[in-house]
């Protein structure tokens, strides 16, 4: 019996000024070889306590990044996905701020509009579709999109945050309000950031339990 291939797949997701980014790395091997796809990579049983554990390891091998935010996302499989056999794929996304990846990411990662991609190997083009649903969904209800506004930020860049994963302009009022409701981020007492004909903006940050759900998050516990 031939044995069923088993791979975790990550569409790694940043925001841009032209918008919502993934990275793709040209793939080293065949099949698909000089290709560009999201990265990814074999379990290894003896290493991985978990598959989420395995996309962590894949991640910061293959980008050079530690990301600050992992979800399971969907599993793929079938026999058709991949020339090599029968295959199982077990995809998840990352949110990562984009002055992580400018600093950290190594050289060999590209970076892709969501909105203007080609044609992707295997069934990546679909992954990175699920993802978007999933993201752009929460962002209707969740602090998540906060993840992608990077360690501390003023509310007017949060708000442009939610509004280019929405895909529409909000309300200043009601925003804010949404913000207090759901109780995520906190002002960082004295921090704030100069502006040049404005008064200076407060700086705020995600509060430390929602950090530490989001370890909980990515271990899979």
């Amino acid at each position: 019996m031939t044995p069923i291939i088993c791979t975790v797949d990550a569409a790694l997701l940043t925001l841009r000024d032209e918008g919502l980014s993934v990275a793709l790395l040209k793939r080293e091997h065949e099949p698909y070889k000089g290709v560009a796809a999201l990265p990814g990579g074999y379990i290894h049983a003896d290493e991985d306590l978990c598959a989420g554990d395995a996309a962590l390891r894949v991640l910061k091998k293959k980008t050079g990044i530690d990301v600050p935010y992992l979800e399971q996302l969907a599993t793929f499989s079938g026999p058709a996905r991949d020339p090599r056999g029968w295959s199982v794929s077990i995809a998840y996304y990352a949110l990562v701020p984009y002055e992580i990846i400018a600093r950290a990411a190594h050289p060999g990662v590209q970076l892709a509009g969501v909105d203007r991609l080609h044609t992707l190997p295997f069934d990546h083009r679909a992954i990175v579709e699920t993802a978007l649903e999933r993201l752009r969904g929460k962002s209707q209800y969740s602090s998540l999109p906060c993840h992608l506004a990077g360690e501390v930020f003023t509310l007017p860049q949060l708000q442009k945050v939610y509004e280019a994963l929405m895909g529409e302009p909000l309300n200043k009022v009601s925003f804010r309000r949404k913000m207090q409701e759901m109780d995520a981020i906190e002002a960082i007492a004295g921090e704030m950031e100069p502006a040049s004909a404005h008064r200076p903006a407060q700086l705020y940050r995600l509060k430390q339990e929602f950090r530490a759900q989001l370890r909980l998050l990515k271990r899979g516990l």
